[in-house]
């Protein structure tokens, strides 16, 4: 999964980095518009860029481990259900 973030554009990537140290320090949940809770411990992460705008899903677990489970660049408005759905079902793979 990790790799497949390392395919986004830089100013993707730079943004990622960025947010993800943040949450390091500040724990997984850093609120609007940076990340929101989308239920059942499934979180996206909200990345704007030149190149557009991305979502990365992502779960949390005791100690405050963060999963990266599904990333995308958004092309509509309203998040594609076919993402969401990824995210849905590797958050049931992963989660204990």
């Amino acid at each position: 999964m990790q790799n497949e973030i390392l395919d986004f554009p830089k100013g993707f990537l730079a943004r990622y980095i960025r947010y993800t140290d943040r949450m390091e320090i500040y724990g997984p949940d850093l609120g609007m518009p940076h990340t929101r809770a989308m239920g059942d411990g499934l979180f996206e992460l909200r990345l704007k860029s030149a190149e557009g705008i991305a979502r990365v899903f992502y779960c949390t677990f005791i100690e405050r481990k963060i999963v990266i489970l599904h990333q995308f660049i958004k092309k509509t408005d309203k998040t594609p259900k076919r993402e969401l759905n990824i995210a849905r079902k590797r958050i049931k793979e992963v989660k204990p």
